[in-house]
């Protein structure tokens, strides 16, 4: 269902087709746009279900992480400095090293970072990627469970088995009602549908002080620049926001939030069909704006991402993005 459009001058270059499922404290779906029940691949907005299954394992108190460890945990970070020393901190606390970890390097989502590296001709290791804290946690759920280090990111890994289970648990779905892939940093990564991802992010907008669930919350919107980066679209909400709410990018276009309210939690998931980010960023604030989350003045810091600016290599503007995204009360 066309949810944005891309124009060139004032022809239609692109258009581009998405879904949306914003749910209630109870998992009732208020709000859809398209298919709120998409079987959909998270890929990193999981990554709060997957550290919780490393959390209820013991290690963060077992090799002494704190909260900014359990941030990086769940980050799809920029691979800038603080993000890659605070990776090997944590190995080195779980005594482990980059030699164990399954994921490889890659250039950086940082544009910043990527001059840097080629100014110095630097090849990225696996303590680089941008989902190094999720390794480094899952080496150390691996040791807190006495299973082996080796293989700790294949499926049938005595840890990626509490994994799925952790997951299917939070979504309130059977085991066997999530699909399973394998995401871009060689670890598992679940598929299901929409609508529970948005359940996912409210459960942990909607956790009890002092529950694993209201940790994650918590370390994620006190450190948002471990999550993402600098000027990165999920330091810059969580920032905005300051603490109301907890929201996670996933490769190829998904994207989740939680709000805290005193009426009661929301969550909310979007999918763009053609994975594009940049239409992912512009519907997302939409989104907020249309269910009025927050003030005016913190959605109004998420503009230049809701009216992204289009420039050729002249700096002259060539188009405009227009998010056509109307949600349906149910």
């Amino acid at each position: 269902m066309k949810a944005a459009t891309v124009y060139r001058g004032d022809a239609v270059e692109n258009t581009h087709a998405a879904h949306v499922a914003v749910v209630d404290g109870a998992g009732r779906l208020l709000h859809s746009f398209g298919d709120p029940y998409r079987v959909t691949l998270a890929r990193s907005a999981a990554k709060p279900a997957q550290a919780l299954a490393v959390l209820e394992t013991g290690a963060l108190e077992r090799f002494g992480f704190d909260d900014a460890d359990l941030a990086l945990m769940c980050a799809s970070h920029s691979s800038e400095a603080r993000h890659i020393e605070r990776t090997r901190a944590m190995l080195a606390k779980a005594r482990v090293t980059e030699t164990d970890m399954r994921c490889g390097g890659h250039p950086p989502i940082s544009d910043a970072v990527w001059k840097d590296w080629i100014r110095r001709d630097f090849t990225p290791t696996p303590a680089c990627s941008n989902c190094s804290g999720k390794h480094a946690g899952m080496l150390a759920g691996a040791q807190a469970i006495g299973a082996a280090l080796a293989d700790y990111h294949l499926p049938e890994h005595p840890l990626q088995m509490r994994v799925k289970h952790t997951m299917a648990q939070v979504l309130d779905l059977a085991d066997d009602e999530v699909q399973w892939a394998i995401d871009g940093c060689n670890l598992p990564t679940p598929a299901f549908p929409l609508d529970r991802l948005a359940r996912l992010y409210m459960k942990l907008a909607a956790a009890e002080a002092n529950t694993p669930l209201a940790r994650i919350y918590r370390a994620m919107t006190t450190y948002p620049e471990l999550v993402a980066g600098e000027g990165r679209f999920c330091t810059q909400l969580m920032q905005a926001f300051d603490g109301a709410l907890v929201g996670k990018l996933g490769a190829d276009a998904s994207y989740a939030i939680g709000v805290r309210r005193p009426e009661g939690a929301l969550g909310i998931a979007v999918k763009v069909e053609d994975g594009n980010v940049t239409v992912l960023y512009a519907i997302v604030a939409e989104v907020l704006e249309q269910l009025g989350i927050g003030a005016s003045a913190q959605r109004e810091r998420l503009a230049a991402f809701r009216h992204p600016p289009m420039r050729n290599t002249m700096g002259v503007e060539t188009g405009r993005l227009e998010v056509s995204l109307k949600l349906e009360r149910h």
